[in-house]
């Protein structure tokens, strides 16, 4: 029986019209609550090569997209914002003690376009199928 979450009944979808909206969901839960942030994350069997990268997530917070990817991963996110006007990388964090780049992204939009970013996103900066499960893992 699933949890909710304000409006959210249901924490997965495998469309892109059905991600989207629960995206824009969990956002508006994710405000009603003022929870400190709300965090996406793909289902493992989506995604290739978990074992090495982990489980591909995003999170949003106070207008704020943070992701962690690899170098190529990055160059497809800054391709991705050029698409999205209102949307501008704030911070760029390379650990030390990690691979990869943490990307802190300004969303200046509504829950909506949000949701449009967050889900293509997973698509072509994760290179994910069309098909793949997201789901609603914290709030």
């Amino acid at each position: 029986m699933p949890r909710e979450f304000g409006n959210v009944t249901r924490f997965d979808a495998t469309t892109a019209a059905d991600r989207q909206r629960l995206i824009v969901e969990a956002i508006a839960a994710h405000r009603e609550r003022a929870s400190p942030f709300c965090t996406f994350e793909v289902d493992p069997a989506s995604a290739a090569d978990v074992e090495t990268l982990g489980v591909p997530w995003i999170q949003f917070v106070d207008g704020i997209v943070n992701l962690d990817c690899t170098e190529d991963e990055l160059e497809r996110c800054k391709s991705l914002i050029e698409e999205f006007p209102a949307f501008k990388i704030d911070e760029l964090t390379r650990p030390e003690d990690a691979e990869g780049v943490n990307v802190r992204v300004s969303a200046k939009a509504d829950a909506n376009r949000i949701a449009q970013f967050v889900d293509r996103a997973f698509e072509r900066v994760f290179d994910l199928p069309g098909e793949y499960r997201l789901w609603v893992v914290e709030l």
